[in-house]
């Protein structure tokens, strides 16, 4: 088998090593793009629920930093380069056209993943990347310590110049997610930080939660608090309750705080309606009270709470179910009252890294030089994407990682 030859090696056909690899054609180099699966994108496919949330419309720059989780200086150089209003020019220009919904989160005006999928496919076949559908196995150097080439399954040696590693993360395995990248910047002296699931959902302690699986809850605010009573995190939006415990929007990206994670380290407190004052809550209690005089309390709530929820909350109460609605006290509209505006939940662990939208962890920031994603150990060497130690919160944050991390490395090579 002869020896294939590029300028560039991209490992890994999603967002970061599309663009990566598209950008770096772009310049003229002679790049060669790794796939392990049969199509390339296939983690975008599944993204906002198979509607691909490419980026958010925030103000700035510095709001997009504000959203990032860990490490998010290192990525002033990428956004900076690479903004999200860059990125929707990018996709509008490749024939995607664009919306902003809810929480400036920007899709397709199509709502098909597909059609950012075949965008980066076009791009890239635009700009003369060579796909070759393959697995890596090791990534080789000279003996002065810079790139080489990388040594593939089917196709042998590939030599190049340069490499970039965008193999993602762990969460999503199916998509080809499987850590590959964290083993070759290991056997190369890269420090990889400790992996483990971020924007997952979370195990609670409460048994009852089972009862409410598939409920939904609309413009609720969860507040995080330690064992020590301190506040970590604050949000408002939308969750939903599981058999194993909570999910939605506001659970994942509260996720992203709870570190270390361990039994009894943190309890979510949920408000179902933030929007009212407890002085405004026990107004519209005795205003419903009023409406549904002679029922029973149990049924007088139908107006304030979804039904599912109407038996957790009297049981938290410890008011009687069957006690006539005009008989209800001012304490217990009190008790009620408490429930409504704090039911806690005690968080026992993160769900599986493979029910994760993003891996937390990765390359350390501190061996990748933030202005070109090149490593500082291994010259020729490139990170972009999920692979580094970045992550962000829900909302087209961490496609933007990818799309910046990746056009830097691809304009750096």
């Amino acid at each position: 088998m002869s020896e294939i030859t590029a300028d560039v090696v991209v490992i890994g056909g999603g967002a970061a090593g599309m663009m990566a690899a598209g950008t770096a054609a772009g310049r003229g180099k002679k790049v060669i793009l790794i796939e392990k699966n049969r199509i390339l994108g296939k983690k975008m496919l599944i993204t906002g629920k198979g509607r691909c949330n490419i980026t958010n419309a925030c103000e700035d720059v510095e709001t997009l930093l504000e959203n990032v989780t860990v490490n998010h200086t290192f990525l002033y150089s990428a956004f900076y380069g690479f903004t999200n209003a860059d990125t929707v020019t990018f996709f509008n220009n490749l024939g995607v056209e664009t919306k902003v919904e809810r929480g400036n989160r920007v899709f397709p005006v199509s709502d098909k993943s597909l059609d950012v999928v075949e965008a980066m496919s076009r791009f890239i076949k635009h700009s003369g990347v060579k796909v070759i559908h393959d697995s890596v196995n090791e990534v080789l150097t000279e003996t002065n310590g810079s790139v080489c080439a990388v040594l593939t399954s089917k196709h042998g040696r590939i030599s190049a110049k340069s490499v970039i590693v965008a193999t993602g993360g762990l969460s999503y395995q199916g998509t080809g997610s499987t850590g590959d990248g964290y083993a070759f910047a290991k056997k190369l002296g890269h420090t990889v930080t400790d992996i483990i699931p971020s924007l997952v959902p979370l195990k609670v302690a409460e048994s009852w939660v089972y009862d409410l699986m598939g409920t939904s809850l609309k413009n609720i605010e969860i507040t995080v608090v330690n064992k020590n009573n301190k506040k970590i995190y604050k949000d408002f939006g939308e969750m939903m309750f599981a058999h194993f415990g909570l999910t939605g929007p506001v659970i994942l990206s509260a996720s992203a705080h709870l570190r270390p994670m361990m039994p009894d380290e943190y309890k979510i407190i949920l408000d179902l309606k933030p929007a009212l004052s407890e002085k405004e809550l026990d107004t519209r209690l005795l205003r419903d009270f009023q409406k549904f005089n002679n029922r029973d309390f149990v049924n007088s709530l139908g107006d304030l709470l979804p039904q599912k929820l109407i038996y957790i909350v009297i049981s938290l109460s410890g008011i009687e179910p069957r006690k006539k609605v005009n008989s209800i006290t001012k304490e217990e509209r009190k008790r009620l009252i408490s429930v409504i505006k704090g039911i806690e939940f005690n968080v026992t662990d993160f769900c599986p890294i493979e029910q994760a939208i993003i891996t937390s962890g990765g390359v350390s920031v501190k061996e990748i030089d933030s202005s070109t994603m090149e490593s500082k150990k291994i010259p020729g060497l490139f990170f972009a994407g999920e692979i580094i130690d970045v992550d962000a919160y829900t909302g087209g944050f961490n496609l933007q990682i990818a799309f910046s991390t990746g056009r830097l490395a691809g304009l750096s090579c």
